[in-house]
């Protein structure tokens, strides 16, 4: 049997899926990103992000009872602003900087903050949120405080320029991604030569970004070996996690938007024209563009509750919890996580069990992902949309959104559509589909639609 591979570079977890001609999933690995988190930063070695990529694929491969010869293409999906520094002979300088890093805090550098506030700037980016955490205001830390480092600097690549690159040798990358730097001309198509001079940077420093779902090249032998993969496979670029995501999940064929509960909460929908709007972003699409409204209360703030205070419950058993009573008063804080202990929590009492607690959060995050709908659509709502993400699993959260949003909540059949997203691209580049809609028509099937109660 023949495949395609999805690698879904989330922030949590590396996602690797096999998925046969017939869109099925039949292997899917899993491997947590070891952050190296101390203080404000969030790296990621260089050595930890191969293993925990050849580690994804080996359970992939072990699950689908398949070889690297079943593989007939890959893309992939990823995060963005998250980067590496590397040297004339691509040699990285450091480890991966996380888009979570948050080393350069307010000191964000003056002649940056001034670009970003030019009326220009979200009108050429798309860009409408605040820009303290974009890469570019990292690599200007290390031109500032580690200038050995950036005196060898030859390239900037994200982790998927970095991914791209290493297995096909082509410095080249997906304009999905690379709108997020905040250097990206979106309407035309193309790097912003302003924005490129006013962060210090160099246009040979970055690699060219191709259209979502283009062919960056053939896996060379000393690529494939980094993932002991046949060379001579084609490697089809990606996006945007959140937009291959979208793909995926049929965004467009099966409802209009979509919802995403994962490490980051966010709500996607299509727009035929460049209509940028404040506190959300945009990049390319196959056909017009996306825009993206997103907050960091997601489902890693339940994800955390769990583990630290409630971990005699599977998540699962938390949900079954959690049916069964109100908050009776408790709310949680959004990103209750990011406070000392419970701090985060809001009116909690003796009584209050993991019960309430873990009820708190869902209700927190609901509210949060209300709010980003209002953000992408005012008062004109859809009357659907598809959940994906690892929330996407649990009936009572989802039940939770469409009694909130007012809406219809589709599940899909694959959760997890990032890599099926990404799986959709790599069988475009293997020749078994003539272009993405024809895949997500083939391949996007509902598994249930809740519906807002009465």
């Amino acid at each position: 049997m023949k495949f395609v591979l999805g690698i879904d570079l989330g922030t949590s977890y590396f996602k690797l899926g096999l998925f046969d001609r017939q869109g099925n999933c039949c292997g899917l690995g899993r491997a947590k990103v070891h952050k190296q988190t101390t203080d404000s930063r969030c790296e990621l070695a260089i050595d930890s992000f191969w293993t925990s990529l050849n580690d994804a694929l080996h359970e992939a491969l072990a699950q689908a009872h398949a070889s690297v010869c079943d593989i007939e293409a890959l893309a992939y999906s990823s995060q963005a602003n998250s980067f590496v520094l590397l040297d004339q002979n691509k040699q990285p300088l450091t480890p991966l900087i996380l888009w979570l890093d948050n080393r350069v805090g307010e000191d964000v550098d003056p002649r940056l903050a001034a670009f970003w506030e030019h009326s220009d700037f979200m009108g050429t980016t798309g860009l409408g949120m605040s820009p303290s955490t974009l890469a570019i205001a990292k690599c200007r830390w290390f031109e500032c405080h580690e200038p050995e480092v950036w005196s060898k600097t030859a390239h900037v690549m994200t982790i998927s320029d970095y991914l791209t690159d290493t297995l096909t040798g082509k410095t080249v990358g997906d304009q999905g991604t690379a709108s997020l730097l905040g250097l990206w001309n979106l309407p035309q198509g193309q790097w912003w030569n302003k924005a490129i001079k006013a962060s210090g940077l160099s246009r040979s420093q970055l690699s060219t970004p191709l259209p979502p779902g283009s062919v960056a090249g053939s896996l060379t032998h000393q690529g494939a070996a980094k993932l002991g993969l046949n060379p001579g496979i084609p490697l089809a670029v990606g996006s945007l996690d959140h937009h291959v995501a979208a793909l995926g999940a049929g965004v467009g064929a099966i409802a209009p938007a979509s919802v995403s509960i994962g490490t980051v909460l966010a709500c996607l929908r299509y727009s035929d024209t460049f209509s940028p709007l404040k506190n959300c972003c945009m990049g390319p699409a196959q056909s017009g563009f996306y825009q993206l409204a997103f907050s960091t209360n997601g489902a890693s703030v339940y994800e955390w509750y769990q583990q630290q205070y409630a971990s005699q419950f599977s998540v699962s058993e938390l949900d079954s919890l959690a049916r069964e009573v109100s908050c009776e008063g408790l709310t949680a804080k959004p990103n209750a996580n990011h406070y000392p202990g419970l701090e985060g929590f809001v009116g909690r009492k003796p009584s209050h069990g993991p019960a309430h607690l873990g009820r708190a959060i869902l209700e927190s995050v609901t509210e949060s992902m209300d709010l980003l709908v209002d953000q992408l659509f005012g008062s004109d709502r859809p009357d659907r949309m598809v959940a994906v993400g690892g929330g996407a699993r649990s009936d009572l959260w989802m039940q939770m959104f469409a009694d909130r949003l007012g809406m219809s909540i589709v599940i899909p059949e694959q959760i997890d559509t990032a890599c099926l997203g990404s799986a959709m691209f790599a069988s475009v580049a293997a020749g078994w589909h003539p272009d993405c809609h024809d895949a997500a028509t083939a391949w996007c099937q509902v598994r249930q639609v809740l519906h807002p109660a009465k």
